[in-house]
């Protein structure tokens, strides 16, 4: 996009409508824990107050990466935050180390990046 600064994108797809809910991007040196926790916060201010009174828990995949590993404490204490923001259960799924190709997410942004490219690309 005619930038030499590198992007990494952070979504929320949900998986039974298969829309692409909302996306943020950051620049690869801000790719963090916060910057994952600030996009679902971002995220959960774009909702209607039905669809916050719809929700009952959110179970959110992630991959193991060196962002989003279990390990990582400041990721869990900003999870233990959004939590207390929410008042509503979150379940961290973790996929298998190398298997984040099996979230549904990761298609989308293969798809982005073929259209970005010039490639054109079906939505997600």
């Amino acid at each position: 996009m005619g930038s030499t600064e590198k992007y990494s994108p952070c979504g929320i797809l949900d998986e039974d409508s298969g829309q692409l809910f909302y996306i943020n991007f950051g620049s690869c040196s801000y790719k963090t824990r916060d910057f994952i926790v600030d996009t679902l916060i971002q995220w959960w201010k774009t909702m209607t107050p039905e669809q916050k009174q719809d929700t009952e828990l959110i179970q959110i995949k992630v991959d193991n990466g060196p962002e989003t590993s279990g390990v990582r404490t400041q990721l869990k204490k900003r999870m233990v935050e959004f939590v207390d923001l929410l008042n509503i259960p979150i379940q961290l799924l973790y996929y298998a180390p190398y298997h984040s190709k099996y979230n549904p997410i990761e298609g989308c942004w293969g798809i982005l990046d073929q259209h970005w490219n010039g490639g054109g690309g079906e939505a997600c």
